[in-house]
């Protein structure tokens, strides 16, 4: 089978999140998209974890799903939709703040572990280092480096996925704290990392310029605040769902495969192929946000209103134009720093990738009215209810089987989005870009 996993999330336990990230609305959102797979998240917290341990129960595959016995009373998926099917794997990401080689370090790192007893163990290590009480993302005073020898110890199983690698301030490769090599980060213990994620502001192209990536898989998800955001970035497997499966997948990587651009059916025109094989554990790819529209991709100064491409960033020795203080240098600008291609060139580990926006978006779009408008969910609703899942409606099901369940404009902008034809505004120093599909009337 083929199968969508979004595995990095929050709780209603990490900071500036909804109230509604709870397990059922996150399964129920899940199944909304489309999503088989989706992360916890946050499991370090003991409340959060708590609930873990109560609703949920282990499938024998790794993965969590909900107890029988668990009653749920705000399910808002359409009738056809079981949460009981929806598979959870057990996640959390740990901000580490410290000091290395004579810098502040400010990492973010995904920690994935396969059963509840590693879980458990895991916590127990951090207990020491730090209050895991205080946020679903924890900040603990813990070098990378010893957090993935943790993580080791608790199972040999796990595995550490440093999280959007390029975002200014907390991640790998940042421009404000990161390091300019996974190898510098994790010393001694970097060959047990084998996926990066690449983050909302930076695609694979993008990472596959730099030639020190070559040896890892990139990954996509949503780092979601709010269950409605699932799916925004998501990875695609084939096989059957199970915590082995998806780490060997991952591992493994998409072997080299081509990518793919300006394609109109993209993961149909892959499953249609005679050398598919669905049954085989293997990763596909991902569907990536338009990098523009990442809140981090150019460099600016949100204060000031000023945002610059990397040329004129340089031009202006990194210093704002209106108020003189240091810019906020993005994702782009940090991907040129350390990239030695001019172009992006594949890898052993490249797998196939699409980019998409979010099918409210595309709604919005069409219709010309706000994300958030009656009409807007209304019309999402029914075509989830009518097509089926978001992540299939926008990359598997074709036009012609969508026609007459849809309005002709959104399926018009559909297109639109699939084909690339998207006018794109630049996000920057925290502010989110913008994907315009038709042009405004002057």
């Amino acid at each position: 089978m083929i199968y969508f996993a979004d595995l990095h999330v929050h709780s209603k336990y990490s900071r500036a999140t909804s109230r509604d990230s709870d397990l059922v609305n996150l399964a129920a959102w899940a199944s909304i998209k489309g999503i088989k797979v989706v992360a916890t998240g946050d499991f370090t917290h003991p409340a959060w974890r708590q609930e873990i341990l109560d609703s949920l129960e282990e499938d024998g595959t790794g993965l969590l799903r909900f107890r029988k016995s668990f009653r749920y009373s705000n399910n808002p998926t359409p009738s056809r939709y079981d949460l009981r099917e929806v598979r959870f794997i057990l996640n959390v990401e740990i901000s580490s703040i410290y000091k290395k080689n004579g810098r502040v370090r400010k990492i973010h790192n995904l920690v994935f572990m396969p059963n509840m007893e590693s879980m458990k163990i895991f916590c127990k290590k951090l207990e020491s280092i730090g209050n895991l009480k205080s946020d679903g993302r924890p900040i603990l005073g813990l070098d990378s480096r010893n957090l993935l020898e943790m993580a080791l110890e608790a199972s040999n199983e796990s595995y550490i996925v440093p999280a959007h690698i390029w975002t200014p301030w907390f991640s790998l490769l940042g421009s404000k704290s990161g390091f300019n090599s996974v190898q510098e980060c994790f010393e001694d213990l970097s060959e047990h990392i084998f996926a990066l994620e690449t983050g909302l502001s930076s695609d694979p192209d993008m990472n596959r310029r730099v030639s020190s990536l070559d040896d890892y898989t990139l990954i996509s998800n949503s780092d979601t605040h709010s269950p409605s955001k699932l799916g925004r970035e998501a990875n695609i497997f084939t096989g059957q769902p199970t915590f082995d499966g998806i780490r060997y997948s991952i591992k493994l990587g998409g072997s080299g495969k081509k990518l793919l651009r300006n394609v109109s059916f993209p993961v149909t025109s892959i499953m249609s192929s005679p050398n598919f094989n669905e049954k085989q554990d293997a990763f596909l790819g991902t569907i990536e946000f338009f990098p523009e529209e990442g809140k981090y991709h150019w460099d600016g100064h949100r204060k000031c209103h000023v945002r610059l491409n990397p040329s004129e960033t340089k031009l202006q020795n990194n210093l704002c134009p209106v108020c003189g203080k240091t810019l906020t240098v993005g994702v782009m600008n940090r991907v040129h720093e350390l990239s030695d291609r001019e172009a992006p060139q594949l890898s052993g580990r490249s797998a196939y990738y699409w980019k998409m926006i979010p099918l409210v978006e595309v709604i919005s779009e069409a219709l010309h009215v706000g994300q958030k408008s009656k009409k807007v969910f209304e019309v999402y609703m029914n075509m989830i209810s009518k097509i089926g899942p978001e992540l299939f409606i926008l990359s598997v099901f074709r036009p012609d089987e969508m026609r007459g369940r849809a309005p002709d404009s959104v399926l018009e902008a559909l297109e639109k989005v699939r084909s690339g034809h998207v006018i794109l505004d630049p996000g920057y120093d925290g502010e989110f870009g913008r994907v315009k599909l038709f042009r405004e009337e002057p």
